[in-house]
């Protein structure tokens, strides 16, 4: 999985011409998450409560990138909204985050701290080279805890067996489940902000910690 790059198919390099994608590569350990994660993610829920509001999600910088990436691509924003603008509403409304599995569980604490939407693929289930382009009318593709998601103008992410993740949601395909070993996170920041290295170490100290993981490899 090192030095993996997926590339950006015009058609969404054109529409979005500054975004760049984050990688995080690792072998781990799936399995329920330790009171210490569970804690530090009660922790970063509490912080951000007393520290955000509800109006003030959608004009995060990273956030408000991502909302402009949909426009441009020709999705509402507001009713398909980004991950981590989602996971950020329901902090903030005091719903705190779902508990999935330690993997999933890190993925959703890095995304409420540094407003990335974070896509987690189990490795193994990514057939052949991937691509990143813009979905097409009744592409089909199955969301996580959403059924059929219609993904006509969202930005995704396809390998040779078709849709396989979206910076709204992930697709039970490529699911981290409890049998996964290899992961590869993905960071979508459509704004090009600056800082996205710092962003991946620390997802990795987190994966390191949490998820009993290996081998992580980061990039760029």
């Amino acid at each position: 999985m090192s030095n993996i790059k997926i590339p950006i198919l015009p058609g969404l390099r054109q529409k979005c011409p500054q975004l760049q994608l984050g990688y995080l590569s690792a072998e781990v350990k799936v399995a329920p998450s330790s009171p210490a994660l569970l804690q530090e993610i009660e922790e970063t829920c509490s912080r951000i409560i007393s520290s955000l509001e509800v109006d003030d999600i959608s004009s995060l910088p990273r956030i408000r990138s991502t909302r402009d990436a949909y426009k441009a691509t020709g999705k509402k924003p507001g009713r398909y909204r980004p991950s981590a603008e989602a996971l950020l509403r329901r902090v903030v409304s005091g719903k705190g985050l779902y508990h999935i599995n330690n993997v999933v569980d890190v993925i959703n604490l890095c995304s409420i701290t540094t407003h990335y939407s974070i896509g987690g693929y189990d490795a193994d289930q990514i057939e052949g080279s991937a691509t990143m382009g813009v979905g097409r009318e009744k592409e089909p593709y199955e969301a996580i805890a959403r059924g059929p998601l219609n993904i006509a103008g969202l930005p995704v992410l396809r390998d040779e067996r078709g849709a396989f993740g979206s910076p709204t949601s992930d697709s039970t395909r490529t699911m981290a489940r409890n049998e996964t070993n290899r992961i590869l996170l993905l960071f979508f920041n459509f704004g090009g902000h600056e800082g996205l290295h710092t962003v991946l170490e620390e997802a990795a100290g987190l994966i390191g910690k949490h998820c009993q993981g290996q081998k992580i490899d980061i990039s760029p």
